[in-house]
């Protein structure tokens, strides 16, 4: 990981940088997951696990409409390719 000092920098800078940070960590994220199978359904635990985030993240996206889920029953589950989709929707 690399640091840096900041010193005299602008705010459109410093909002410049951790774009390119963020941006970078989900490129990274994007290339190690695993694609196989992109229509199995996941649950709440498997699709946080799957995104690396917690369950009440995965709520407050769902309600703003950045995650799609399906309910079965009573029970909520997330399409695998959607998630995948989402990450790139995610990102902007």
């Amino acid at each position: 990981m690399q640091y840096s000092t900041l010193v005299q920098v602008t705010p459109e800078a410093l909002v410049k940088l951790i774009n390119e940070g963020v941006k970078s960590q989900l490129e990274e994220f994007k290339k190690n997951l695993n694609t196989n199978d992109p229509d199995i359904l996941l649950t709440r635990a498997e699709a946080c696990e799957f995104l690396k985030i917690e369950q009440t993240t995965l709520y407050h996206w769902v309600k703003a409409g950045k995650v799609q889920c399906y309910g079965i029953a009573n029970r909520r589950f997330f399409k695998k390719s959607d998630l995948m989709n989402s990450l790139t929707l995610l990102k902007k």
